[in-house]
């Protein structure tokens, strides 16, 4: 166990150091992210109650490994999270 929380707090400090590195460089690149980001998680909350609606038992769930796939990968990453769940229920 506390191997892992080790792990975790030294995998933080690298992605933060990049992180600031990506800010001198290409601060754009950071806003599309967080954007993304945050359109991906707000997409995924309008689908999930639009498909409650229709009482389609397909409901992604916000966290942060979904925040960064829509962050990464914007409206295609969104269809790829949908996908894999449709898939599940087939």
């Amino acid at each position: 166990m506390e191997k892992a929380g080790g792990m975790l707090a030294i995998l933080a400090v690298c992605l933060i150091v990049l992180a600031i590195g990506a800010m001198g460089r290409k601060v754009e690149w950071l806003v599309n992210f967080v954007l993304r980001a945050v359109m991906g998680t707000v997409g995924i909350y309008c689908l999930n109650y639009i498909l409650a609606t229709r009482q389609i038992a397909v409901a992604v769930g916000i966290n942060p490994l979904t925040i960064l796939t829509s962050g990464a990968l914007g409206f295609p990453g969104l269809a790829v999270l949908y996908g894999i769940h449709f898939f599940k229920i087939l």
